[in-house]
């Protein structure tokens, strides 16, 4: 039950989005500046951004050369070029909205470890290469094995090495308060620790059911846009989206940490990079897809300890190390590596299933969905 002054102060709005991730902020962004007289609230069920916006590894990357060939065996090729572009388009959109120093965007480039059983990948780098060039007027992959000793990396496991000119990293953290710093500016209204229940489009306007831990509440929208990635099939369950946990860890600071870059190994499902004299890993998914396609977020005993041996074995061999921290974040993936952005009616828009890459193309579906309500 609300009061009089509560219907009249806080539950209309011009526009809801519901989810405050990278996909969420921009929508609402991008909504307020077409739109600056019109009230606009978001709405997140965590304290903090649920997903994985606030967890990734702050990679501003578009996929490594095994990843995009593995694509390219289950999607057409038109449409994996088309989703590399929009993920290099929304980062291009990021560090123009927010400004490099403003996240930490470091452009150091990014590698990819080829062990014997990815060699065969290598012999596709030319074509890929050739495909990438529309978009970025260069070619993407060029060798660099002679880096192999000065990372540290074993010879005997790590027998090629890839350079991506193109790739960077960021200050995950920075870039979302830098966005919901953004969106306050801009009078956007953000509530946290709510859950959208369902909603309801009743030809007029939306409705949407929410619930925290001291009541239920309905706010009413014009329009509403669904960013809730992962979490999308519990409102939406016709959808093909599924989720899926990865699992990161943290050193403990290392003097002449000699690692510096983003780096990617076998297909994309295992990544780690320098933070300052840190290194971060994640990955391992595939280690045990059933298990990892989940919505609890809690850290997998058998897949850190399977990171942490690659630490040892692979990326740090010869050099001690402890692990400070470890997390898990939530992905969304389908069938295919493309998000799903569209309309369910005339007032409500969809745009979720960031295959993993919501830092790269989270703010180019943010523009879409706005392209779509207008």
């Amino acid at each position: 039950m609300i009061s009089y002054w509560e219907k009249e102060s806080f539950v209309n709005y011009d526009f809801i989005v519901v989810g405050s991730g990278i996909v969420g902020l921009t929508a609402a962004i991008e909504y307020k500046e077409a739109h600056p007289k019109e009230k606009v609230l978001i709405i997140e069920k965590g304290i903090l951004p649920s997903g994985a916006s606030t967890k990734n590894a702050g990679f501003a990357c578009f996929g490594s050369l095994t990843e995009i060939c593995d694509d390219l065996e289950s999607i057409p090729s038109s449409k994996v070029l088309e989703t590399i572009e929009n993920r290099y388009r929304g980062l291009q959109k990021l560090r123009n909205r927010l400004g490099d120093k403003a996240f930490d965007f470091q452009p150091l480039g990014g590698y990819e470890l080829i062990t014997n059983q990815q060699k065969d990948y290598l012999d596709r780098t030319s074509e890929i290469n050739k495909m990438l060039y529309p978009i970025f007027n260069d070619n993407v992959f060029s060798p660099a094995d002679e880096k192999i000793g000065a990372f540290g990396f074993p010879h005997q496991t790590v027998k090629h090495l890839l350079f991506n000119q193109f790739e960077g990293q960021i200050h995950t953290g920075k870039m979302m308060k830098g966005l919901i710093d953004l969106a306050r500016s801009i009078d956007i209204e953000i509530i946290t620790g709510t859950e959208v229940i369902d909603f309801i489009d009743d030809g007029d306007r939306v409705i949407i059911n929410c619930k925290n831990q001291f009541q239920k509440v309905d706010f009413y929208a014009e329009k509403i846009s669904i960013c809730v990635n992962a979490y999308a099939k519990k409102l939406l369950p016709q959808l093909e989206v599924s989720p899926g946990r990865g699992q990161v860890l943290m050193t403990n600071p290392i003097k002449n940490l000699p690692i510096k870059g983003t780096f990617h190994m076998d297909r994309g499902y295992y990544y780690f990079r320098n933070v300052g004299n840190r290194i971060l890993l994640g990955g391992g998914r595939n280690l045990d897809y059933e298990g990892e396609t989940t919505t609890t977020i809690k850290t997998s005993p058998q897949i850190i300890s399977h990171l942490k041996l690659l630490l040892k074995e692979v990326i740090l061999p010869n050099t001690p190390h402890q692990i400070s921290m470890t997390w898990a974040g939530i992905m969304a993936f389908g069938d295919q590596k493309v998000p799903i952005v569209k309309l369910l009616s005339d007032r409500i828009a969809i745009g979720v299933r960031m295959g993993g890459m919501g830092v790269a193309i989270g703010s180019e579906v943010g523009k879409e969905i706005n392209s779509l309500l207008d």
